[in-house]
């Protein structure tokens, strides 16, 4: 039997690189997913992909996570039709622009942060309730290695990873008697949109594909799992 049959998810920055990824071996995995993204056409390039490879159509929901009003919305109208969620990746992230701390435009460090930390909180805010509802209920959030490890220029971001590091874990231990598991996966070197503009020289093609990370996802994600409030590493 699939291992996610009959379990609702919700993926944001599911629109392409690991989000997309991640959204297709779970409906492999025989869940429904709810995706999100700001693009309506990479959402809907997802969902075709889904529709040939399992007959199943996915639920599309354009949304930009900075306006974290249509967070509360999204929250409510999945209680409306599923009165529950069983799986929440928080997925989405940004870099913006790299540069140095002290010259780092105001802007685009509200930037990231809006979608790295705030909007993950506002995840959280809006879904901790349908997550409760389910009789297994999973929470999984992407983090990255630069949380731990300085690196020049990468400052803004590194320390929103940092921030969403601490605050997940932080949620995990809030709510550690209750069946939901809250974890985090740190992929590792993968090829993706965001990784390209970090280092746009970079040849791609020797990277680990999306498709590649996505057992982690599973594991974590599986009613069965009992790992939480951790930092999954998935290439060490």
């Amino acid at each position: 039997m699939s291992r996610l049959a009959g379990r609702i998810a919700l993926i944001t920055g599911a629109s392409r690189g690991i989000g997309a990824a991640v959204a297709k071996r779970f409906a492999a995995e025989g869940a429904h997913v709810i995706l999100t993204a700001r693009t309506s056409g990479g959402l809907e390039e997802t969902d075709d992909a889904i529709r040939t490879a399992t007959g199943q159509s996915a639920t599309l929901v354009p949304l930009d996570l900075r306006k974290f009003d249509q967070i509360d919305q999204l929250g409510q109208a999945v209680f409306d039709r599923f009165r529950r969620l069983d799986i929440i990746v928080g997925n989405a992230g940004v870099l913006e622009a790299l540069g140095p701390v002290a010259q780092y435009d105001p802007k685009h460090w509200q930037r990231i942060f809006d979608v790295n930390v705030t909007a993950n909180f506002r995840l959280i805010r809006s879904f901790d309730r349908l997550l409760r509802a389910s009789d297994a209920g999973r929470a999984v959030f992407v983090t990255s290695g630069a949380a731990t490890a300085p690196y020049p220029y990468w400052g803004a971001y590194a320390a929103s990873k940092a921030a969403l590091e601490m605050m997940v874990r932080t949620y995990a231990m809030e709510i550690a008697r209750s069946p939901l598991k809250v974890n985090l996966v740190d992929p590792g070197v993968v090829a993706t949109r965001l990784r390209a503009q970090g280092f746009p020289g970079e040849d791609q093609s020797r990277l680990t594909p999306p498709e590649a990370v996505t057992d982690a996802f599973v594991d974590l994600a599986d009613p069965a799992c009992t790992r939480h409030g951790e930092v999954v590493r998935v290439q060490e």
